[in-house]
């Protein structure tokens, strides 16, 4: 698979990452064989740049790569994630800490339970407006100066943050949501500060948290545990409508000849920065996976491009991304 820059720093990835989260967490039920054999599987393919994070299970995403990784741990890129806190008992806190001392505890932790040195990728999950984002890229950049970290990263930041953050420990990474149906990064800032300071794109849910793969009808086709049944976007009018628009991709991937899937992946794919865009698809079963990895295969024409951009332009999803109480987490 070819290989692209993430950010100026130095780091080089897949150009198709494997979001592990669903593994064992959110998205309802758990096959702990079929997930391993997924990783055997994007290791197959191409696939180095693998992302998980210590809130997923929590814990237990982190402890099932470290397994399966640990013998190719030169051929790969793993980016964990921190700031989501988690408590002592090991659930969920429900706050977001990116405090100096919380950051310190919460990278040894990950490296126990990947079974490494280092991370090759540390990003703060979420932005704690508590504490000064100068306060927490410090003490970041002492961890890459300590080793335990080989580049740095932030999700779901707003445009000022990120250039506060890089001022004080450069960036290789931004991840955000984006897709055919989530593009606010377009006009928000957000990429825009990318371009400008050499910073790679980390697209997260480039399916649209699998509604662009056309099996979600009906709040029905999600599994119970599944949080997307408490989505805005995956229920009642707003489903209906942006089915509708649904339909108008699924026609222009019918006349590509491929699957929906692949043809939102190519989408996002083709939207290139001088720092590089790498999408994380996640999945857990290698079905999913090797269509995934078929769009970096598929090239699409500055038509095709233009067709697409009419039918789901900037904005066209109905209703918001998450619930209410975690919009308010992001764009900090």
């Amino acid at each position: 698979m070819e290989q692209r820059p993430l950010g100026s720093q130095g780091l080089t990835v897949s150009a198709l990452g494997l979001g592990c989260m669903g593994m064992t967490y959110a998205y309802g039920g758990r096959d702990d064989a079929e997930s391993r054999a997924t990783i055997a599987r994007a290791l197959e393919l191409g696939v180095t740049f693998f992302d998980t994070a210590d809130i997923y299970g929590p814990r237990t995403n982190e402890e099932l790569l470290g397994r399966e990784l640990r013998a190719h741990r030169d051929e790969v890129q793993i980016a964990t994630k921190f700031g989501n806190a988690v408590a002592p008992d090991g659930k969920p806190a429900g706050r977001v800490d990116g405090s100096p001392e919380y950051l310190r505890q919460a990278i040894d932790a990950s490296l126990q339970r990947l079974g490494t040195d280092h991370v090759d990728l540390y990003y703060q999950h979420r932005v704690d407006p508590t504490v000064p984002i100068e306060d927490t890229w410090g003490a970041l950049g002492e961890l890459v100066d300590a080793g335990k970290v080989r580049y740095l990263g932030i999700s779901e930041a707003a445009p000022d943050t990120i250039r506060r953050a890089h001022a004080v420990a450069p960036l290789s990474a931004v991840q955000t949501e984006y897709s055919l149906f989530t593009r606010e990064v377009e006009d928000d800032g957000v990429l825009d500060v990318c371009r400008e300071l050499g910073i790679g794109f980390v697209p997260y849910s480039p399916l649209g948290r699998g509604f662009l793969s056309g099996a979600i009808r009906s709040v029905d086709d999600l599994p119970e545990g599944d949080w997307r049944r408490n989505a805005p976007r995956f229920s009642g009018d707003a489903l209906q409508a942006n089915l509708r628009v649904l339909e108008r991709v699924e026609e222009i991937a019918a006349s590509k000849g491929v699957p929906t899937t692949v043809l939102a992946l190519a989408w996002v794919l083709a939207q290139q920065i001088p720092s590089g865009v790498v999408p994380i698809p996640g999945t857990k079963r290698r079905g999913y996976l090797e269509e995934n990895v078929s769009a970096t295969d598929v090239t699409l024409t500055a038509d095709e491009l233009a067709t697409l951009d009419e039918a789901a332009p900037l904005g066209v999803a109905t209703g918001d991304r998450y619930p209410t109480a975690m919009m308010g987490a992001l764009r900090r």
